[in-house]
């Protein structure tokens, strides 16, 4: 049944008016229009350029200062010191840049959704032209199946339903009228608008294009993606603020040592090159290396997990977040409509669909008299919701493929697993006539034949249908109105069946001929996903807000939020978009609602932006799951933006930094707990990284200030920072997980990557290690009077011994020395095994002794050198025995 088509309620852009809306514009004029209004397409945002992720890699405070000690050692004439300083910056450089050039198209997927052809009213024809070529004031010719290619005001239009999801995040179809809406209805509830990038179900329709390209409902959200910037990641941020304070120590301390250095008369070249000294020592030139490569390594581990990361340092920012707005459709539920809630006979039942091994559905009481589903009036209600029923399903058990509007194939979905041979039904009962649904009558009613008998089915509104039947008691037919409002209220489409069967044939108008009898009710719900309650658990245990964001119906959002208990069965605090357009951010009291608050409805794209935006300036780490079209803004704004890979949008996938492929929020709680892992091996080789340096640190200056020599060269330093220091950390960079980092809360993101507690332990190591390296050279030159040279090589030595050993100093908590997360790690075994070859050849090869200053050492030289590296481990573990780490 189609509506009268209307035009003085049309509102266009600009007062556009069509001259027929019998033939549409003209060729001509359409052409006009589109030179006026240019092209119905995305603007398209140019995409980061290759120069600008590799600017991005070498943009750090570290890398200046490292850039800076090159260019010092070039002008003092040590050119084989500045080149080797630049490798260092170059190789972490490209490691970064082909990690990271993958992600740099963001807007590419919006750019995909123009591509589908159109059908128009154009010459008094229809014509089909591509997507692009649509204009304000042409008439739209829409069918099931259809995308629909442009905002629009529908004209006319006939059972028509829209898959709205991607766009709103409402998960069921939304019916459309022609009845007109207010300006300030929400996006979900326009049933006179048809929106670009949305899926006609069922039904055809004529509509008017108002609005094309950039002004259209996804071309805003497509602005919003490109105007939504990402700030920089916690492990950025704590990385550069570690940076910063390391530039104040190697400046404070050089400038320290040119002074008194100086002021006792010393050579200024000789000055100058210890300074440089110190500045290598004081940078961990392979921090920026290890962590790359250790996030990298946490990017392969979650991809065999089937979750992709597309953003390198997004893989610890996930392991530090604190709050997770999630997204309800597809993401905490299945994205499709089942059964529920049934009323039979007076009897409410509710039920639950599984999925057995053969892939059928079985049909499980979940409340009610599990005897009465064997009841003729159960298998009643059933049989009407198979007949009355547009939809299909194939002929296996298996209900995977289907076709039609989502509620029909949920009531064949549903009469299948109650025991219906559908394919029997339809052989049986032929149809004879069909009143199709509309917005006026607001039901569907078909006529069957069955032997010589017909059989007439309805479903429709409560309201409608009921008042076609016979009732004994007035009363009755009030509480079944009752009951409806009470399911909708809980977040429930329901629907009303009734029937009537007769010998004799009905006429044209056949559900008015007599009296129906009322069958009962049915509630749809779109499932919650199984896994779900196991990871919000998991989720509360860890500390994590998890915050319910969604486009679809208040009480809809609530019921859903209770059964994957992402909140407390008695909790009713549920805000929606109209309320938050009230809502004073600045005001206290509005802040603690929002904080207390874990649903949010009816929400648009834009709030979903204003959310985030408040939380990250609470301080919080905010990620954000999603799957919609109009998740991309939020995805993009958020921390660690999640989309699913199966059912979500391209767009959604290429906002976000993470995309998990088998859709599970279960996946989301092994990438936190991967982060977590990966923030503390990164904690763990910053400790080790660090004290190694300020060892060096020490070792440079204590001998100035003493004037007992140069013990170690700048590229002596040099390499031991990248080749002695850097294996050690990547093996604390790719440790194994440790579960209990998902039984604490998440840390503190206004904390920076090293405590107080950790400095002193970083300087306690040092001077252990400067003790005994200092001590061994004091040993060598004085008491066994040998050369500066001999006695430079001894230091050398032994400080890289120092340092190889003290990664075993490393291992968390009061776990025993013999039996930790360290000396487990078949990487640790490794790096020590490989970085002692090195030492060798270094001593053995003649370029490379040539190349570092170094002499062949004897027997009583490598003593020293043992004594050197094993006492710091010896003193470390005495003390964690008499003050163990907590």
């Amino acid at each position: 049944m189609s509506a009268t088509p209307r035009q003085n309620s049309i509102e266009e852009p600009g007062k556009l008016a069509i001259t027929d809306l019998k033939t549409g514009l003209s060729s001509q004029e359409a052409a006009l229009r589109t030179e006026q209004f240019g092209l119905n397409e995305l603007e398209q945002v140019k995409p980061e350029s290759i120069w600008s992720i590799l600017l991005r890699q070498v943009n750090s405070v570290i890398v200046w200062i490292l850039a800076a000690a090159a260019i010092v050692s070039f002008f003092i004439g040590d050119t084989l010191e500045g080149f080797a300083v630049i490798a260092v910056i170059l190789i972490n450089a490209m490691t970064g840049f082909i990690l990271e050039y993958n992600a740099r198209q963001s807007m590419e997927a919006l750019r995909k959704l123009d591509t589908t052809p159109a059908r128009v009213l154009r010459d008094g024809k229809i014509k089909e032209v591509p997507s692009d070529q649509l204009t304000m004031g042409d008439i739209l010719i829409l069918e099931a199946g259809d995308l629909i290619p442009a905002d629009a005001r529908i004209l006319e239009v006939n059972q028509l339903t829209v898959d709205e999801s991607a766009l709103t995040g409402e998960s069921v179809p939304s019916q459309k009228s022609t009845d007109p809406s207010a300006e300030d209805t929400p996006l979900g509830d326009r049933h006179d608008w048809l929106f670009k990038g949305t899926a006609i179900t069922n039904g055809n329709a004529k509509a008017l294009v108002t609005k094309i390209g950039q002004s259209t409902e996804l071309g805003k959200i497509a602005t919003m993606v490109s105007e939504a910037k990402r700030t920089a990641t916690p492990l950025e941020a704590k990385l550069d603020a570690l940076g910063k304070v390391l530039i104040w120590v190697t400046l404070g301390m050089a400038t320290l040592f040119l002074i008194v250095g100086f002021l006792r008369g010393q050579e200024i070249k000789q000055l100058i090159e210890t300074a440089v000294a110190l500045a290598i020592a004081a940078i961990p030139e392979g921090m920026s290396v290890v962590a790359t490569v250790a996030l990298a390594y946490g990017m392969l581990r979650l991809a065999e997990k089937k979750v992709i990361v597309k953003r390198l340092s997004a893989v610890e920012t996930l392991g530090g977040t604190n709050v997770i707005f999630t997204d309800k459709t597809g993401t905490l539920t299945q994205n499709k409509i089942e059964v529920q809630t049934l009323r039979v006979a007076g009897n409410d039942f509710t039920i639950r669909l599984d999925t057995n091994n053969e892939g059928a559905r079985k049909l499980e009481v979940i409340k009610g008299d599990q005897e009465l589903i064997h009841s003729p009036d159960f298998e009643m209600l059933s049989r009407i919701g198979a007949l009355v029923n547009n939809a299909q399903l194939d002929s296996k058990k298996s209900d995977r493929k289907e076709l039609g509007d989502p509620v029909e194939v949920a009531l064949l979905v549903y009469a299948r697993a109650s025991g219906i041979d559908l394919h029997k039904l339809h052989k049986d009962y032929k149809r004879q006539a069909e009143q199709a649904f509309s917005s006026d009558t607001r039901m569907m009613a078909t006529l069957d034949l069955v032997g010589t008998d017909y059989f007439i089915g309805v479903k429709g509104a409560v309201e409608e249908v009921s008042a076609l039947c016979n009732w004994d008691n007035p009363e009755d037919r009030n509480r079944e109105l009752e009951i409806s409002e009470a399911m909708a209220a809980d977040g429930l489409r329901t629907l009303a069946f009734a029937y009537r069967q007769t010998d004799r044939k009905p006429g044209e108008n056949f559900t008015n001929d007599e009296k129906l009898t009322y069958a009962g009710l049915i509630g749809f719900l779109d499932p919650p996903r199984k896994e779900v309650i196991k990871s919000l658990n998991a989720c509360h245990e860890a500390g994590i807000k998890v915050i319910m964001v969604t486009g679809d119906h208040p009480a809809t959002s609530l019921k859903i939020a209770k059964q994957v208990n992402l909140i407390g069965p008695e909790e009713q605090l549920v805000i929606t978009g109209k309320e938050l357009e009230s809502f004073d951010f600045s005001s206290a009291d509005d802040q603690n609602k929002m904080i207390q608050c874990h649903v949010f409805a009816r929400v648009n794209p834009a709030q979903k932006l204003d959310m985030i935006d408040f939380y990250q300036k609470q301080g919080d780490i905010v990620g954000m799951t999603g799957d919609g079209v109009n998740d991309a803004p939020a995805l993009k704004k958020s921390d660690i933006g999640i989309a699913m890979g199966l059912r979500g949008t391209a767009v959604a996938a290429e906002a976000a930094d993470m995309v998990l492929k088998d859709d599970s929020f279960a996946s989301i709680v092994l990438a936190i707990e991967q982060g977590r892992v990966i923030f503390e091996n990164i904690r763990k080789f910053i400790v080790f990284l660090l004290s190694c340096n300020m060892s060096e640190i020490f070792v440079v200056t204590f001998a100035g200030f003493l004037n007992v020599g140069s013990p170690l060269l700048p590229l002596q330093i040099l390499f031991i920072n990248i080749i002695t220091d850097v294996f050690p950390a990547l093996a604390l960079g790719v440790g194994k997980d440790n579960k209990k980092l998902m039984k604490s809360p998440p840390r503190d993101p206004k904390q920076p990557i090293l405590q107080m507690a950790d400095w002193k332990r970083i300087v306690f190591y040092a001077l252990v290690m400067t003790i005994s390296v200092l001590g061994v050279y004091w040993y060598a030159i004085n008491q066994l009077g040998l050369s500066p040279e001999e006695g430079n090589t001894i230091t050398f030595y032994a400080l890289s011994l120092a340092q190889l050993l003290h990664v075993f100093n490393l291992y968390s908590g009061k776990l025993r020395f013999f039996s930790n997360e360290v000396t487990r790690n078949k990487f640790i075994w490794m790096a020590l095994v490989l970085c002692i070859l090195i030492m060798f050849a270094t001593n053995y090869i003649p370029f490379f002794r040539q190349i570092l200053s170094l002499q062949i050492i004897d027997i009583n030289s490598l003593k020293l050198i043992l004594a050197a590296g094993i006492v710091p481990v010896l003193v470390i573990q005495a003390v964690r025995i008499l003050y163990p780490i907590k």
